[in-house]
């Protein structure tokens, strides 16, 4: 088992974002996948788990509205007994307005990101990128608003914004139906795929085929020894 492979997780006395409007102080233990336990401080000993320690830091729940919306089900992936545990730990207070709309977080301030049974980045280590789905790997984009995102088989993604290719550039984790991405800039943001497409900050990326004026890293043409 590697440093971030584990059945068992606990976030220990943080403030949990149980619903967009109501927090409470405790710990959440995650099993499988699942969570198990929200709210009041457990006891647990552990011999194969991970425990973070996380007073003064934020438990937020990942929601993607747009993609809660094109699904029809209402809020339905709070922090709940029993619901996926698909969570991000952050240092400090976060605002409700930024739970569901746009969630972006400097790197320096994430302790945690758990997507389901996959830990992506926990009490300062990072996961390797893994081996993404082929449902993942391409190219997506939002013609409407003129931006396609391309993911790699190494992990790696690159958006065209406007035109401006490597407008973005940086790591992805993909499991499920959740995507989490580290920027090279230095911040963490979320997306989830639902209905055929992914919802990413505001976007709603479609797959599209990679055509040659698509591609984010377009190659120079190669000289010839006749060429001046």
């Amino acid at each position: 088992m590697t440093a971030l492979e584990a059945r068992t997780l606990i976030v220990r006395d943080a403030l949990l974002h149980v619903t967009r409007s109501r927090t409470i102080r405790g710990d959440v233990v995650a099993a499988d996948g699942v969570l198990t336990q929200v709210g009041s401080k457990q006891q647990i000993d552990l011999c194969d788990g991970l425990v973070l320690e996380a007073s003064g830091a934020s438990v937020v729940p990942i929601l993607i509205d747009s993609a809660i919306d094109a699904q029809g089900r209402g809020t339905d992936l709070e922090l709940a007994i029993g619901r996926s545990a698909v969570f991000v730990v952050i240092r400090g207070t976060v605002p409700t307005s930024r739970i569901g709309e746009m969630l972006i977080v400097n790197s320096r301030d994430v302790l945690a990101v758990v997507l389901e049974d996959r830990v992506v980045t926990w009490d300062g280590l990072v996961a390797g990128p893994g081996d993404p789905s082929p449902n993942w790997v391409g190219a997506w984009t939002d013609a409407r608003r003129g931006m396609t995102q391309f993911l790699t088989q190494d992990g790696r993604y690159s958006e065209t914004r406007g035109g401006h290719t490597d407008a973005y550039t940086g790591r992805f984790w993909a499991h499920r139906q959740w995507v989490a991405y580290l920027d090279d800039t230095g911040f963490w943001a979320f997306g989830q795929k639902a209905e055929g497409a992914l919802y990413h900050g505001g976007f709603v990326l479609r797959r599209t085929p990679i055509r040659p004026s698509l591609e984010p890293f377009p190659s120079k043409p190669k000289r010839s020894c006749t060429d001046p």
